[in-house]
Protein backbone atom coordinates (compact mmCIF):
# COMPACT_ATOMS: atom_id res chain seq x y z
CA UNK A 1 0.00 0.00 0.00
CA UNK A 2 2.73 2.24 0.51
CA UNK A 3 3.79 4.80 2.75
CA UNK A 4 0.58 6.79 4.83
CA UNK A 5 0.74 10.29 4.03
CA UNK A 6 -1.55 12.88 5.74
CA UNK A 7 -4.82 12.43 4.01
CA UNK A 8 -4.52 9.33 4.78
CA UNK A 9 -4.03 9.74 8.48
CA UNK A 10 -6.84 12.62 8.15
CA UNK A 11 -9.12 9.72 6.60
CA UNK A 12 -8.10 7.22 9.64
CA UNK A 13 -9.13 10.31 12.25
CA UNK A 14 -12.11 10.82 10.74
CA UNK A 15 -13.08 6.82 10.70
CA UNK A 16 -12.37 7.06 14.33
CA UNK A 17 -15.08 9.63 14.79
CA UNK A 18 -17.21 7.10 13.48
CA UNK A 19 -18.13 9.50 10.15
CA UNK A 20 -20.70 7.65 8.00
CA UNK A 21 -20.75 10.37 5.30
CA UNK A 22 -18.88 13.76 3.90
CA UNK A 23 -20.74 15.70 1.47
CA UNK A 24 -18.82 17.93 -0.87
CA UNK A 25 -17.50 19.32 -4.61
CA UNK A 26 -13.92 17.36 -5.38
CA UNK A 27 -11.22 20.16 -6.07
CA UNK A 28 -8.34 20.33 -7.15
CA UNK A 29 -6.43 20.94 -3.79
CA UNK A 30 -8.38 18.06 -2.06
CA UNK A 31 -7.31 15.78 -4.37
CA UNK A 32 -5.17 13.50 -1.90
CA UNK A 33 -8.21 13.31 0.95
CA UNK A 34 -10.83 11.86 -2.05
CA UNK A 35 -7.45 9.44 -3.08
CA UNK A 36 -7.78 8.19 0.80
CA UNK A 37 -11.35 7.94 0.94
CA UNK A 38 -11.71 5.86 -1.91
CA UNK A 39 -10.25 2.65 0.53
CA UNK A 40 -12.80 4.23 3.54
CA UNK A 41 -15.81 3.09 4.87
CA UNK A 42 -16.89 6.50 4.24
CA UNK A 43 -19.27 7.32 1.58
CA UNK A 44 -18.38 10.62 -0.01
CA UNK A 45 -21.54 12.19 -1.33
CA UNK A 46 -20.96 14.29 -4.33
CA UNK A 47 -23.11 17.38 -4.13
CA UNK A 48 -24.02 20.16 -7.34
CA UNK A 49 -23.14 22.98 -4.98
CA UNK A 50 -20.70 23.31 -1.39
CA UNK A 51 -23.86 24.92 0.20
CA UNK A 52 -25.80 21.93 -0.10
CA UNK A 53 -22.82 19.93 1.44
CA UNK A 54 -23.11 22.18 4.29
CA UNK A 55 -26.60 22.48 4.96
CA UNK A 56 -26.57 18.48 4.23
CA UNK A 57 -23.94 18.43 7.10
CA UNK A 58 -25.89 20.82 9.17
CA UNK A 59 -28.92 18.57 9.36
CA UNK A 60 -27.07 15.34 9.84
CA UNK A 61 -25.47 16.82 13.02
CA UNK A 62 -28.90 18.34 14.29
CA UNK A 63 -30.85 14.80 13.93
CA UNK A 64 -27.75 12.58 14.93
CA UNK A 65 -25.87 14.05 17.64
CA UNK A 66 -22.84 13.49 15.49
CA UNK A 67 -21.02 16.38 13.63
CA UNK A 68 -21.81 16.02 10.11
CA UNK A 69 -19.04 16.74 7.82
CA UNK A 70 -18.64 18.62 4.82
CA UNK A 71 -15.65 19.65 2.38
CA UNK A 72 -14.33 21.66 -0.13
CA UNK A 73 -11.37 22.86 -2.00
CA UNK A 74 -10.04 26.27 -1.42
CA UNK A 75 -10.92 29.92 -2.28
CA UNK A 76 -14.67 30.03 -3.87
CA UNK A 77 -15.72 26.55 -2.72
CA UNK A 78 -14.87 27.52 0.63
CA UNK A 79 -16.83 30.49 0.20
CA UNK A 80 -19.76 28.35 -0.58
CA UNK A 81 -19.26 26.73 2.43
CA UNK A 82 -20.05 29.20 4.32
CA UNK A 83 -23.51 30.05 4.24
CA UNK A 84 -24.24 26.64 5.38
CA UNK A 85 -21.24 26.71 8.31
CA UNK A 86 -22.66 29.79 10.23
CA UNK A 87 -26.39 27.96 9.98
CA UNK A 88 -24.96 24.94 11.95
CA UNK A 89 -22.87 27.52 14.51
CA UNK A 90 -25.87 29.39 15.45
CA UNK A 91 -28.18 26.41 15.64
CA UNK A 92 -26.50 24.67 17.23
CA UNK A 93 -25.61 21.72 15.00
CA UNK A 94 -22.50 19.82 15.23
CA UNK A 95 -20.35 20.15 12.02
CA UNK A 96 -16.93 19.78 10.75
CA UNK A 97 -16.12 21.39 7.41
CA UNK A 98 -12.49 20.50 6.33
CA UNK A 99 -11.23 22.56 3.09
CA UNK A 100 -8.32 22.10 0.68
CA UNK A 101 -5.38 25.29 0.57
CA UNK A 102 -3.05 26.17 -1.67
CA UNK A 103 0.40 24.70 -0.29
CA UNK A 104 2.56 26.43 2.25
CA UNK A 105 5.13 27.26 -0.07
CA UNK A 106 2.67 29.85 -1.58
CA UNK A 107 0.80 31.76 1.78
CA UNK A 108 3.71 34.01 1.84
CA UNK A 109 2.84 35.85 -1.47
CA UNK A 110 -0.22 36.84 -3.64
CA UNK A 111 -1.64 33.36 -5.13
CA UNK A 112 -4.34 31.87 -7.43
CA UNK A 113 -7.46 31.36 -5.47
CA UNK A 114 -5.75 31.56 -2.21
CA UNK A 115 -7.54 33.40 1.05
CA UNK A 116 -7.04 33.07 4.39
CA UNK A 117 -9.35 30.59 5.68
CA UNK A 118 -8.79 29.98 9.18
CA UNK A 119 -9.39 33.96 9.77
CA UNK A 120 -12.64 33.91 7.10
CA UNK A 121 -14.05 30.68 9.15
CA UNK A 122 -13.15 32.31 12.46
CA UNK A 123 -16.21 34.39 12.68
CA UNK A 124 -18.90 31.57 11.82
CA UNK A 125 -17.20 28.66 13.68
CA UNK A 126 -16.29 27.34 17.62
CA UNK A 127 -12.92 26.97 16.94
CA UNK A 128 -10.68 26.75 12.98
CA UNK A 129 -7.17 25.36 12.55
CA UNK A 130 -4.62 24.64 9.56
CA UNK A 131 -2.67 21.45 10.23
CA UNK A 132 0.62 22.68 9.64
CA UNK A 133 2.46 19.44 10.19
CA UNK A 134 1.46 15.99 9.16
CA UNK A 135 1.78 14.88 12.63
CA UNK A 136 -0.25 17.25 14.78
CA UNK A 137 -3.21 15.96 12.71
CA UNK A 138 -4.67 13.65 15.13
CA UNK A 139 -5.00 16.20 17.74
CA UNK A 140 -6.37 18.71 15.32
CA UNK A 141 -9.03 16.30 13.80
CA UNK A 142 -9.67 15.14 17.62
CA UNK A 143 -10.30 18.93 18.96
CA UNK A 144 -12.65 19.45 15.95
CA UNK A 145 -14.78 16.88 16.65
CA UNK A 146 -15.25 17.50 20.74
CA UNK A 147 -15.41 21.15 20.15
CA UNK A 148 -18.11 20.58 18.03
CA UNK A 149 -20.02 17.89 19.51
CA UNK A 150 -19.63 19.69 23.12
CA UNK A 151 -22.57 21.82 24.22
CA UNK A 152 -23.79 24.32 22.63
CA UNK A 153 -22.78 22.12 19.64
CA UNK A 154 -22.10 24.26 16.45
CA UNK A 155 -19.07 24.44 13.85
CA UNK A 156 -15.44 23.63 13.69
CA UNK A 157 -13.45 23.66 10.94
CA UNK A 158 -9.78 21.99 9.69
CA UNK A 159 -7.56 23.67 6.73
CA UNK A 160 -5.27 21.47 5.06
CA UNK A 161 -2.67 22.11 2.64
CA UNK A 162 -1.99 20.56 -0.83
CA UNK A 163 1.59 19.92 0.21
CA UNK A 164 0.95 19.00 4.03
CA UNK A 165 -1.58 16.68 2.50
CA UNK A 166 0.81 14.76 0.17
CA UNK A 167 3.53 14.07 3.11
CA UNK A 168 4.59 11.09 4.86
CA UNK A 169 3.44 10.51 8.10
CA UNK A 170 3.61 8.15 10.84
CA UNK A 171 0.53 8.70 12.83
CA UNK A 172 -2.84 7.15 14.70
CA UNK A 173 -6.41 8.93 15.51
CA UNK A 174 -6.26 9.52 19.21
CA UNK A 175 -8.23 8.19 21.66
CA UNK A 176 -11.62 9.50 22.01
CA UNK A 177 -12.49 10.23 25.74
CA UNK A 178 -15.98 10.18 27.54
CA UNK A 179 -17.59 13.39 28.82
CA UNK A 180 -19.43 12.80 32.62
CA UNK A 181 -22.58 14.08 33.54
CA UNK A 182 -22.56 17.69 35.24
CA UNK A 183 -24.97 18.24 37.82
CA UNK A 184 -26.84 21.49 39.10
CA UNK A 185 -26.12 22.44 42.56
CA UNK A 186 -27.77 21.58 45.82
CA UNK A 187 -28.44 25.27 46.13
CA UNK A 188 -29.92 26.03 42.46
CA UNK A 189 -31.94 23.64 42.74
CA UNK A 190 -33.40 24.61 46.39
CA UNK A 191 -34.19 28.05 45.16
CA UNK A 192 -35.54 26.99 41.52
CA UNK A 193 -38.23 24.87 43.11
CA UNK A 194 -39.25 27.63 46.19
CA UNK A 195 -39.71 30.27 42.71
CA UNK A 196 -41.66 27.60 41.02
CA UNK A 197 -43.74 26.41 43.99
CA UNK A 198 -44.82 29.94 44.87
CA UNK A 199 -45.83 30.76 41.46
CA UNK A 200 -49.55 31.20 40.70
CA UNK A 201 -49.26 31.79 36.70
CA UNK A 202 -45.87 29.61 35.67
CA UNK A 203 -45.32 29.26 31.97
CA UNK A 204 -42.76 26.58 30.75
CA UNK A 205 -40.79 28.00 27.81
CA UNK A 206 -38.74 25.00 26.21
CA UNK A 207 -36.32 25.32 23.74
CA UNK A 208 -33.67 23.25 21.25
CA UNK A 209 -31.30 22.91 24.06
CA UNK A 210 -33.71 20.31 25.72
CA UNK A 211 -34.11 18.42 22.79
CA UNK A 212 -30.30 17.85 22.11
CA UNK A 213 -30.06 17.04 25.71
CA UNK A 214 -32.44 14.02 24.92
CA UNK A 215 -34.65 15.50 27.82
CA UNK A 216 -38.08 15.81 26.20
CA UNK A 217 -39.80 12.70 28.23
CA UNK A 218 -38.80 14.05 31.56
CA UNK A 219 -39.75 17.78 30.39
CA UNK A 220 -43.27 16.55 29.73
CA UNK A 221 -43.41 14.65 33.13
CA UNK A 222 -42.35 17.85 34.98
CA UNK A 223 -44.86 19.34 33.57
CA UNK A 224 -47.33 17.33 33.82
CA UNK A 225 -47.14 16.45 37.58
CA UNK A 226 -46.64 20.41 38.60
CA UNK A 227 -49.22 21.03 35.84
CA UNK A 228 -47.58 23.95 33.97
CA UNK A 229 -48.59 24.72 30.62
CA UNK A 230 -45.46 24.55 27.87
CA UNK A 231 -44.90 26.69 24.92
CA UNK A 232 -41.99 25.51 22.74
CA UNK A 233 -39.73 27.83 19.70
CA UNK A 234 -39.61 26.97 16.51
CA UNK A 235 -36.55 24.58 17.44
CA UNK A 236 -38.24 23.56 20.21
CA UNK A 237 -40.86 21.74 18.71
CA UNK A 238 -42.09 17.75 19.66
CA UNK A 239 -40.32 18.26 22.87
CA UNK A 240 -43.78 18.01 24.71
CA UNK A 241 -46.38 15.88 22.42
CA UNK A 242 -48.54 18.70 20.16
CA UNK A 243 -51.98 16.24 21.84
CA UNK A 244 -50.83 16.97 25.64
CA UNK A 245 -53.15 19.21 27.15
CA UNK A 246 -50.51 21.65 28.59
CA UNK A 247 -49.22 21.98 25.25
CA UNK A 248 -49.67 25.90 24.16
CA UNK A 249 -47.74 24.70 20.34
CA UNK A 250 -45.54 27.71 19.41
CA UNK A 251 -44.29 30.73 20.04
CA UNK A 252 -41.72 33.02 18.54
CA UNK A 253 -44.06 34.96 15.89
CA UNK A 254 -42.46 39.01 15.36
CA UNK A 255 -45.82 40.13 16.23
CA UNK A 256 -49.07 39.02 18.83
CA UNK A 257 -50.29 36.02 18.55
CA UNK A 258 -52.32 33.64 20.91
CA UNK A 259 -49.48 32.67 23.01
CA UNK A 260 -48.58 36.30 23.76
CA UNK A 261 -51.10 36.34 26.40
CA UNK A 262 -49.76 33.59 28.22
CA UNK A 263 -46.38 35.05 29.01
CA UNK A 264 -48.27 38.62 29.33
CA UNK A 265 -50.22 36.99 32.39
CA UNK A 266 -47.62 35.13 33.63
CA UNK A 267 -45.76 35.38 37.12
CA UNK A 268 -42.63 33.22 36.25
CA UNK A 269 -41.11 31.89 33.32
CA UNK A 270 -39.62 28.60 33.74
CA UNK A 271 -37.11 28.52 30.57
CA UNK A 272 -35.69 24.84 29.61
CA UNK A 273 -32.73 24.55 27.04
CA UNK A 274 -33.81 27.89 26.10
CA UNK A 275 -31.39 29.51 23.48
CA UNK A 276 -32.39 33.57 22.65
CA UNK A 277 -31.32 33.41 19.53
CA UNK A 278 -34.53 31.08 18.96
CA UNK A 279 -36.55 33.49 19.95
CA UNK A 280 -35.44 36.92 21.36
CA UNK A 281 -36.59 37.50 25.04
CA UNK A 282 -37.24 41.30 24.11
CA UNK A 283 -40.43 39.95 22.47
CA UNK A 284 -41.87 38.17 25.65
CA UNK A 285 -40.18 40.04 28.29
CA UNK A 286 -39.63 43.59 26.65
CA UNK A 287 -39.38 45.15 30.42
CA UNK A 288 -36.98 42.78 31.78
CA UNK A 289 -39.31 42.54 34.85
CA UNK A 290 -40.68 39.06 34.48
CA UNK A 291 -39.27 36.38 36.74
CA UNK A 292 -37.15 33.69 35.15
CA UNK A 293 -35.57 30.52 36.17
CA UNK A 294 -33.49 29.27 33.82
CA UNK A 295 -32.72 25.37 33.20
CA UNK A 296 -29.82 24.16 30.87
CA UNK A 297 -26.88 22.48 30.09
CA UNK A 298 -25.01 26.12 30.07
CA UNK A 299 -25.25 29.28 32.08
CA UNK A 300 -27.40 31.75 30.49
CA UNK A 301 -26.58 34.24 27.90
CA UNK A 302 -26.23 37.85 29.06
CA UNK A 303 -29.45 39.97 28.21
CA UNK A 304 -31.22 42.66 29.58
CA UNK A 305 -34.64 41.16 28.89
CA UNK A 306 -33.36 37.82 30.33
CA UNK A 307 -31.58 37.79 33.84
CA UNK A 308 -32.89 34.99 35.40
CA UNK A 309 -33.34 35.40 39.79
CA UNK A 310 -31.56 31.38 39.61
CA UNK A 311 -29.59 29.73 37.32
CA UNK A 312 -30.09 25.86 37.44
CA UNK A 313 -27.13 24.52 34.84
CA UNK A 314 -26.01 21.09 34.54
CA UNK A 315 -27.80 17.82 33.04
CA UNK A 316 -31.55 18.81 32.19
CA UNK A 317 -33.55 15.49 32.57
CA UNK A 318 -31.60 14.88 36.12
CA UNK A 319 -32.24 19.13 36.99
CA UNK A 320 -35.98 18.51 35.87
CA UNK A 321 -36.22 15.19 38.02
CA UNK A 322 -35.19 16.91 41.03
CA UNK A 323 -36.72 20.06 41.03
CA UNK A 324 -40.16 17.73 40.76
CA UNK A 325 -39.21 15.90 44.26
CA UNK A 326 -38.73 19.68 45.33
CA UNK A 327 -41.30 21.35 44.21
CA UNK A 328 -44.58 21.31 46.37
CA UNK A 329 -47.49 22.06 43.67
CA UNK A 330 -48.73 19.22 42.54
CA UNK A 331 -52.66 19.90 41.98
CA UNK A 332 -52.82 23.73 41.49
CA UNK A 333 -54.83 24.71 38.60
CA UNK A 334 -53.76 26.79 35.73
CA UNK A 335 -55.78 29.36 35.93
CA UNK A 336 -55.21 29.49 31.55
CA UNK A 337 -54.09 27.32 29.60
CA UNK A 338 -56.70 24.90 29.41
CA UNK A 339 -59.08 27.96 28.15
CA UNK A 340 -55.68 29.61 25.59
CA UNK A 341 -55.33 25.78 24.73
CA UNK A 342 -59.28 25.35 23.35
CA UNK A 343 -58.82 29.00 21.08
CA UNK A 344 -55.33 27.76 20.06
CA UNK A 345 -57.29 24.75 18.78
CA UNK A 346 -59.92 26.07 17.35
CA UNK A 347 -58.46 28.25 15.27
CA UNK A 348 -56.02 25.54 14.05
CA UNK A 349 -59.21 23.27 13.08
CA UNK A 350 -61.10 25.79 11.04
CA UNK A 351 -58.95 25.61 8.19
CA UNK A 352 -60.06 21.80 7.93
CA UNK A 353 -62.20 21.93 5.05
CA UNK A 354 -61.32 25.26 3.64
CA UNK A 355 -61.95 24.94 -0.30
CA UNK A 356 -59.98 28.14 -1.64
CA UNK A 357 -57.60 28.45 -4.04
CA UNK A 358 -54.73 29.20 -4.18
CA UNK A 359 -54.39 27.26 -1.01
CA UNK A 360 -54.23 29.14 2.34
CA UNK A 361 -51.06 28.18 4.02
CA UNK A 362 -52.86 27.23 6.85
CA UNK A 363 -54.93 24.63 5.11
CA UNK A 364 -51.87 23.52 2.88
CA UNK A 365 -50.23 22.67 6.74
CA UNK A 366 -52.99 20.89 8.10
CA UNK A 367 -53.56 18.37 5.15
CA UNK A 368 -49.68 18.34 5.68
CA UNK A 369 -49.87 17.12 9.04
CA UNK A 370 -53.16 14.68 8.11
CA UNK A 371 -50.65 12.81 5.78
CA UNK A 372 -47.24 12.71 7.98
CA UNK A 373 -46.74 10.12 10.36
CA UNK A 374 -45.84 10.62 14.01
CA UNK A 375 -42.04 10.31 13.01
CA UNK A 376 -41.77 11.35 9.65
CA UNK A 377 -39.56 14.33 9.02
CA UNK A 378 -40.57 17.82 7.74
CA UNK A 379 -37.70 20.47 6.91
CA UNK A 380 -38.97 23.68 6.45
CA UNK A 381 -37.09 25.88 4.31
CA UNK A 382 -36.99 30.22 5.08
CA UNK A 383 -39.86 32.60 4.22
CA UNK A 384 -43.12 33.10 5.01
CA UNK A 385 -44.00 29.50 4.65
CA UNK A 386 -41.71 29.38 7.79
CA UNK A 387 -43.87 31.72 9.97
CA UNK A 388 -46.93 29.38 9.45
CA UNK A 389 -44.95 25.99 9.58
CA UNK A 390 -44.05 27.32 12.71
CA UNK A 391 -47.44 27.81 13.78
CA UNK A 392 -49.59 25.40 11.96
CA UNK A 393 -47.45 22.42 11.88
CA UNK A 394 -47.36 20.38 15.50
CA UNK A 395 -45.30 17.13 16.11
CA UNK A 396 -45.66 14.40 18.72
CA UNK A 397 -41.72 13.73 19.04
CA UNK A 398 -38.38 16.34 19.02
CA UNK A 399 -37.01 16.49 15.90
CA UNK A 400 -39.66 15.70 13.80
CA UNK A 401 -40.10 19.57 11.85
CA UNK A 402 -36.21 20.98 11.90
CA UNK A 403 -36.85 25.10 11.51
CA UNK A 404 -33.94 26.80 11.46
CA UNK A 405 -34.05 30.29 13.69
CA UNK A 406 -31.13 30.77 14.30
CA UNK A 407 -29.03 31.24 11.60
CA UNK A 408 -32.57 30.93 9.60
CA UNK A 409 -30.83 30.70 5.94
CA UNK A 410 -32.94 30.12 2.69
CA UNK A 411 -32.16 27.20 0.58
CA UNK A 412 -32.03 24.92 3.83
CA UNK A 413 -34.85 22.79 2.83
CA UNK A 414 -33.72 20.41 0.11
CA UNK A 415 -29.93 20.03 0.84
CA UNK A 416 -31.53 19.01 4.45
CA UNK A 417 -33.83 16.73 3.10
CA UNK A 418 -31.51 14.21 1.46
CA UNK A 419 -29.44 14.19 5.04
CA UNK A 420 -32.96 13.28 6.67
CA UNK A 421 -33.30 10.24 4.43
CA UNK A 422 -29.85 8.96 4.84
CA UNK A 423 -30.18 9.23 8.83
CA UNK A 424 -34.10 7.92 8.40
CA UNK A 425 -34.27 6.01 4.81
CA UNK A 426 -37.60 4.31 6.41
CA UNK A 427 -39.41 7.60 7.21
CA UNK A 428 -41.33 10.01 4.96
CA UNK A 429 -39.73 13.03 4.59
CA UNK A 430 -41.45 16.12 3.10
CA UNK A 431 -38.71 19.53 1.82
CA UNK A 432 -41.22 22.39 2.52
CA UNK A 433 -39.76 25.65 0.95
CA UNK A 434 -41.28 28.31 -0.76
CA UNK A 435 -40.50 29.07 -4.75
CA UNK A 436 -37.63 31.34 -3.47
CA UNK A 437 -35.61 29.00 -1.34
CA UNK A 438 -36.58 26.20 -3.97
CA UNK A 439 -34.49 28.02 -6.52
CA UNK A 440 -31.43 28.71 -4.57
CA UNK A 441 -30.58 24.79 -3.93
CA UNK A 442 -32.89 22.91 -6.34
CA UNK A 443 -29.52 21.70 -8.05
CA UNK A 444 -29.79 19.32 -5.38
CA UNK A 445 -32.90 17.33 -6.40
CA UNK A 446 -30.36 15.55 -9.02
CA UNK A 447 -28.03 14.60 -5.85
CA UNK A 448 -31.03 12.82 -4.32
CA UNK A 449 -32.11 11.26 -7.27
CA UNK A 450 -28.58 9.67 -7.44
CA UNK A 451 -27.77 8.59 -4.27
CA UNK A 452 -31.32 7.49 -3.83
CA UNK A 453 -32.91 9.15 -1.03
CA UNK A 454 -36.36 9.79 -2.16
CA UNK A 455 -38.48 12.66 -0.72
CA UNK A 456 -40.87 15.26 -1.13
CA UNK A 457 -40.21 19.00 -1.89
CA UNK A 458 -43.54 20.78 -1.68
CA UNK A 459 -43.60 24.59 -3.08
CA UNK A 460 -45.67 27.02 -1.50
CA UNK A 461 -45.62 28.93 -4.88
CA UNK A 462 -46.43 32.91 -4.71
CA UNK A 463 -43.90 34.08 -7.53
CA UNK A 464 -42.02 36.14 -4.65
CA UNK A 465 -40.39 36.84 -1.35
CA UNK A 466 -43.85 36.47 0.24
CA UNK A 467 -42.05 37.36 4.35
CA UNK A 468 -40.60 40.69 2.58
CA UNK A 469 -44.02 41.41 0.97
CA UNK A 470 -45.65 40.75 4.64
CA UNK A 471 -43.45 42.61 6.31
CA UNK A 472 -42.68 45.75 3.97
CA UNK A 473 -46.81 45.74 3.67
CA UNK A 474 -47.53 46.22 7.56
CA UNK A 475 -44.32 49.05 7.76
CA UNK A 476 -45.02 50.64 4.94
CA UNK A 477 -48.36 49.39 3.45
CA UNK A 478 -46.86 48.55 0.26
CA UNK A 479 -44.32 46.45 -1.36
CA UNK A 480 -41.27 46.50 -3.89
CA UNK A 481 -38.87 44.60 -5.42
CA UNK A 482 -40.27 40.64 -4.36
CA UNK A 483 -41.45 39.63 -7.75
CA UNK A 484 -39.97 37.42 -9.70
CA UNK A 485 -40.81 34.71 -12.39
CA UNK A 486 -40.52 30.89 -12.27
CA UNK A 487 -39.78 28.09 -14.43
CA UNK A 488 -41.97 25.21 -14.57
CA UNK A 489 -41.27 23.07 -11.30
CA UNK A 490 -43.25 20.06 -13.26
CA UNK A 491 -40.89 19.96 -15.90
CA UNK A 492 -38.15 20.86 -14.12
CA UNK A 493 -38.57 17.74 -11.89
CA UNK A 494 -39.05 15.53 -14.67
CA UNK A 495 -36.03 16.45 -16.71
CA UNK A 496 -34.26 15.47 -13.67
CA UNK A 497 -35.78 11.76 -14.22
CA UNK A 498 -38.09 13.03 -11.12
CA UNK A 499 -42.14 13.25 -10.57
CA UNK A 500 -43.57 16.09 -10.49
CA UNK A 501 -47.56 17.43 -9.68
CA UNK A 502 -49.18 20.27 -9.65
CA UNK A 503 -52.03 21.23 -7.11
CA UNK A 504 -55.05 22.66 -9.01
CA UNK A 505 -57.90 22.62 -6.17
CA UNK A 506 -57.79 22.81 -2.33
CA UNK A 507 -58.89 18.89 -2.43
CA UNK A 508 -56.12 18.00 -4.38
CA UNK A 509 -53.74 18.43 -1.93
CA UNK A 510 -54.09 14.87 0.02
CA UNK A 511 -54.16 12.67 -3.05
CA UNK A 512 -51.03 14.52 -4.28
CA UNK A 513 -49.22 14.26 -0.78
CA UNK A 514 -50.04 10.28 -0.63
CA UNK A 515 -49.03 9.73 -4.08
CA UNK A 516 -46.27 11.88 -3.92
CA UNK A 517 -44.57 9.94 -0.84
CA UNK A 518 -45.22 6.85 -2.00
CA UNK A 519 -42.55 7.39 -5.19
CA UNK A 520 -39.41 5.67 -5.28
CA UNK A 521 -37.71 8.37 -6.77
CA UNK A 522 -37.77 12.54 -5.52
CA UNK A 523 -40.86 14.57 -6.06
CA UNK A 524 -41.65 18.09 -6.63
CA UNK A 525 -45.39 19.35 -5.96
CA UNK A 526 -45.91 23.18 -7.11
CA UNK A 527 -48.90 24.40 -4.67
CA UNK A 528 -50.00 28.12 -5.49
CA UNK A 529 -50.42 29.62 -2.11
CA UNK A 530 -53.12 32.51 -1.31
CA UNK A 531 -50.43 34.77 1.09
CA UNK A 532 -52.92 37.16 1.54
CA UNK A 533 -53.31 35.50 5.00
CA UNK A 534 -50.47 36.76 6.06
CA UNK A 535 -51.70 40.11 6.50
CA UNK A 536 -55.25 38.77 7.20
CA UNK A 537 -53.30 37.49 10.10
CA UNK A 538 -51.18 40.49 11.35
CA UNK A 539 -54.40 42.11 11.31
CA UNK A 540 -56.15 39.87 13.69
CA UNK A 541 -53.27 39.51 15.46
CA UNK A 542 -53.14 43.40 16.50
CA UNK A 543 -56.78 42.82 17.63
CA UNK A 544 -55.79 40.49 19.68
CA UNK A 545 -57.00 41.21 23.79
CA UNK A 546 -55.78 39.20 26.55
CA UNK A 547 -58.97 37.61 28.96
CA UNK A 548 -58.25 38.67 32.17
CA UNK A 549 -57.26 35.55 34.72
CA UNK A 550 -57.79 35.46 38.33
Amino acid sequence: MGEMNTADLLVQCLENEDVEYIFGVPGEENLHILEALKNSPIRFITTRHEQGAAFMADVYGRLTGKAGVCLSTLGPGATNLMTGVADANLDGAPLVAITGQVGTDRMHIESHQYLDLVAMFDPVTKWTRQIVRPSITPEVVRKAFKLAQSEKPGATHIDLPENIAAMSVDGKPLRRDSREKVYAAFRTLGTAATAISKAKNPIILVGNGTIRAEASEALTEFATSLNIPVANTFMGKGTIPYTHPLSLWTVGLQQRDHITCAFEKSDLVIAVGYDLIEYSPKKWNPSGDLPIVHIGATPAEIDSSYIPQVEVVGDITDSLMDLLKRCDRQGKPTPYGASLRADIRAEYECYANDEGFPVKPQKIIYDLRQVMGPDDVVISDVGAHKMWMARHYHCDSPNTCLISNGFAAMGIAIPGAIAAKLVYPDRNIVAVTGDGGFMMNCQELETAMRVGTPFVTLIFNDNGYGLIEWKQINQFGESSFIKFGNPDFVKFAESMGLKGYRVEAAADLIPILKEALAQPVPTVIDCPVDYRENIRFSQKAGELACEIWE
